[in-house]
């Protein structure tokens, strides 16, 4: 401006006024181009005064009473000042755009490498690739354990000390989290502090969410891996105890038949070796039934049947076991036959494992009660015990295989595939067995079957 000025004092008698604000507006374009509104502004007040002191008569005076004049310089002054703010806004939206397209850019690079790569940890490793270089760090760690101070990073950004002020940094720690679900943090470090423009922190709040993606589907992976390797595992497990269940039968034929020659000649370890040999074959008939419920081999066939006649085949089925004990049959005869559509055998072998256990675990003096009636759509045949109930830890899991309580003696029952072989064959059925404790102490299981609507008349009919 001062060169300028010099030149065109030498000359100033040769020239307009208007070439004057001419060559300081373009004066004024390139300070405001090159140092923005804080050089452009300043030089714009300057070339007001010069125009008035040097180049409006009368000369080397700021007075001036010719009003045409005053409007030269107001409209000078306003087109230079509209004309820096305009060059300024497009360079700083120019900027911005810039700045859009890197994060553009970034974000579509981000989905190509997390597309290619082919494993859930190579998807993380490049993400931290692409955060790395973006914003400019030495290192970007993602990690699935929680850094110490991460929480009080996130704080420190919502309350604008350390990322938003501008502050130059060396180390970031952000919390990554899905759905409200902390799954892991990020770490940014750099070997000299740096600070984060609007535009890197925007997109490091948006791309920290896709790294907490990450970082959960690496999580799911390995749980699904993990998954399919137990099952894996049980199926190899069912394979095998059907073999060994298979093979065991007849070396436990063998042995209960020498077992009862022994016995019937007065030998007393015989009976005992006897009763074991069939506690044996009842455990092998267990894991032999559940390998076949697992894999279909069970097939029920629903007829009509009567709840008298299943309560009644359980009496006499069980009644060995109930020779010195009480069992106590409810049935309301007041109501119709009750009438339901289930397989016969299969059902008397669920409702003959409850009585069975309920006599095992109740006292010899306490009386089991067996019980039927409709609820609904469903028979219910319900056998109630005074024993001392399931703990409400292992209620969940009760029906599990070989799943025993912790509190359970060594000897109390079989192997624990009971009740997961009674509620599927239930299950296969369409109905169920659950387990409720009872009022005053004890425990109630239930069995659950279709019912049906015809009467006693109907199904003698029928039959």
């Amino acid at each position: 401006m001062v060169v300028a000025t010099v030149t065109m004092l030498r000359v100033r008698e040769q020239i307009d006024q208007v070439h004057v604000v001419l060559v300081y507006l373009l004066i004024i374009l390139g300070a405001s181009a090159a140092g923005g509104r804080l050089l452009a502004f300043p030089l714009a007040g300057v070339g007001y005064l010069l125009i008035d002191y040097y180049f409006q008569r009368p000369y080397g005076e700021f007075v001036n009473n010719k009003p045409l004049d005053w409007l030269a310089l107001g409209s000078y002054l306003l087109t230079a000042g509209v004309a820096t703010q305009l060059l300024a806004r497009a360079q700083t939206e120019a900027e911005e755009s810039r700045r859009r397209a890197v994060e553009v850019a970034s974000l579509a690079r981000l989905g190509s490498e997390t597309l290619s790569a082919g494993r859930a940890e190579d998807a993380l490793v490049r993400i931290a690739e692409v955060i790395r270089t973006t914003l400019g760090m030495s290192r970007c760690v993602i990690s699935a354990n929680m850094q110490a101070g991460a929480s009080a990073v996130v704080d420190a950004r919502r309350e604008d000390p350390i990322l938003n002020s501008g502050e130059p940094v060396e180390k970031i720690i952000i919390p990554l989290a899905v759905q409200g679900r902390m799954v892991g943090s990020l770490r940014l470090e750099s070997d000299s502090p740096v600070s984060l423009d609007p535009a890197q922190r925007r997109f490091l709040d948006a791309i920290t969410y896709y790294a907490a993606l990450a970082l959960d589907r690496v999580r799911l992976v390995a749980e699904a891996e993990h998954a399919e390797a137990l099952r894996e595992a049980d199926r190899l497990k069912d394979i095998v105890l059907a073999s060994v269940s298979h093979d065991l039968r007849t070396p436990l034929t063998t042995i209960k038949a020498l077992a009862q020659s022994e016995a019937l000649q007065g030998n007393e370890s015989g009976a005992a070796i006897e009763e074991q040999a069939d506690r044996l074959t009842r455990l092998v008939s267990d894991l032999l039934d559940l390998s076949r419920l697992k894999g279909g081999g069970f097939a029920a066939k629903p007829e009509l049947n009567t709840a008298d006649d299943l309560i009644g085949a359980a009496v006499r089925q069980t009644k060995g076991l109930f020779a010195n004990r009480p069992l106590r049959t409810v049935i309301d005869l007041a109501s119709p036959t009750l009438v339901g559509h289930f397989d016969f055998s299969q059902s008397l072998r669920v409702l003959c494992n409850l009585l069975e256990n309920a006599l095992r675990y109740s006292p010899g003096s306490e009386c089991v009660e067996l019980a039927a009636r409709r609820d609904g759509d469903m028979l219910v045949f319900s056998v109630s015990d005074r024993g001392p109930g399931v703990d409400p830890a292992d209620v969940d899991r009760i029906f599990e295989p070989f799943y025993r309580s912790h509190s359970s003696p060594p000897d109390a029952g079989r192997a624990g595939l009971g009740l997961s072989i009674a509620r599927t064959l239930a299950e296969l059925q369409g109905g169920s067995v659950d387990y409720a404790r009872r009022q005053g102490g004890g425990s109630i299981f239930s069995l659950r079957l279709p019912a049906s609507e015809l009467r006693a008349d109907a199904l003698e009919q029928g039959s």
